[in-house]
């Protein structure tokens, strides 16, 4: 037992790693660097992760979780819808959603039944939340999970070519303009139509 559980917290420090690797480095991340960073040997990694789409297709589906994870916990845990929300985006914020979901989203296949079920489950879980705020007049009602996801990705990229030291308080900033603009009532009208992650996806 103690043998399993060492190898999952192995795999976990790998899995964690590789994201972090994937932010600063991209898709063309070195293992080498991910193996060095969890504190195993280069045969640990290839042991647990047969190849590179492998280790990515992993971090999508923790990525996805967590996300999932820190959206049911906020409308649990917080009693004022839009604190919920805003809750919500300065956490998926710091899972690094913004970097690494252009990045992940064509490396694997996205039509695999585990893959789609940790999409689901995510744009269920914040689908609750937004619905719950908008339902209690806080949130303006002419935007869907897409919209959040597309300010998400936008804002907390990191810019290219740029090793900008203290990036995250910018990050902070200006997520926290973007929540100021979803607060009902809303003060212009958007153009278009609410976007889905069904219609993100039509975009890659």
């Amino acid at each position: 037992m103690r043998l399993r559980a060492d190898a999952t917290r192995n795999r976990e420090r790998m899995v964690d790693a590789a994201r972090e690797t994937i932010v600063e480095f991209g898709p063309d991340f070195p293992l080498d660097e991910v193996a060095r960073r969890a504190g195993v040997g280069n045969a640990t990694l290839y042991r647990h992760f047969t190849d590179r789409t492998e280790l990515i297709r992993q971090v999508a589906l923790s990525v996805m979780a967590r996300t999932a994870q820190r959206a049911e916990d906020a409308l649990v845990e917080e009693p004022d819808a839009f604190s919920a929300l805003q809750r919500f985006v300065f956490e998926a914020a710091d899972e690094r959603v913004g970097a690494l979901c252009p990045m992940l989203s064509s490396a694997f296949d996205r039509a695999e039944p585990v893959v789609e079920q940790g999409r689901r489950r995510m744009e269920n879980a914040i689908t609750a939340i937004m619905d719950r705020a908008q339902c209690s007049g806080q949130l303006r009602g002419d935007i869907a999970v897409g919209d959040l996801m597309v300010a998400l990705t936008q804002l907390t990229r990191p810019l290219p070519g740029t090793g900008c030291v203290g990036f995250d308080r910018f990050v902070r900033r200006h997520l926290q303009l973007f929540l100021d603009g979803l607060r009902a009532p809303a003060r212009s009208t958007l153009e278009g139509t609410a976007a889905t992650l069904e219609d993100l996806q039509g975009c890659q």
